[in-house]
C-alpha cells in the first residue's frame, strides 16, 4: 500500500477505498453475497488479478469477508462485514453525485 503524506483521515480512507474498482466491489456486494465469478460478470472489464488484489485489500481492511466451503470444486463467497455495510451511505452519496454529473451531461470516457 502507498505511504501516507498527511495525517488527514480522508487520505487514509482513499488509500483503502480509492482506485477504479474497490467502491464498485462494495456497491455490488451491497446486493448480497457473491462468488468470484459473479463479481467478474458484474465488472467484465476488471482483470482476474486486479479483482483478487482488490478483494484481498478490502478483506484486510475489514470490509469484506471471504468464506471458503470445503467442497470439490472449492466454492468461495464474498460478502460485506458489518463495517462494510457501514459504507452504504457513502455509496449512496457517490451514486447521487454520479447521477448529477450525468444529468449535466458530464461523462468520463472509459
Amino acid at each position: 500500500m502507498k505511504d501516507r503524506v498527511s495525517k488527514c483521515p480522508l487520505e487514509n480512507t482513499m488509500l483503502v477505498l480509492g482506485g477504479r474498482w474497490r467502491m464498485l466491489l462494495i456497491y455490488y456486494l451491497l446486493e448480497g453475497t457473491k462468488r468470484f465469478s459473479d463479481l467478474r460478470r458484474d465488472m467484465p472489464k476488471i482483470s482476474q488479478r486486479m479483482l483478487t488484489l482488490d478483494l484481498r485489500a478490502l478483506e484486510e481492511a475489514g470490509y469484506v469477508t471471504r468464506t471458503v466451503f470445503p467442497e470439490v470444486p472449492v466454492r468461495v463467497e464474498y460478502s460485506l462485514t458489518e463495517e462494510g455495510w457501514r459504507l452504504k451511505a457513502l455509496v449512496d452519496v457517490l451514486g447521487e453525485c454520479g447521477d448529477r454529473l450525468a444529468a449535466r451531461g458530464y461523462m468520463v470516457a472509459a
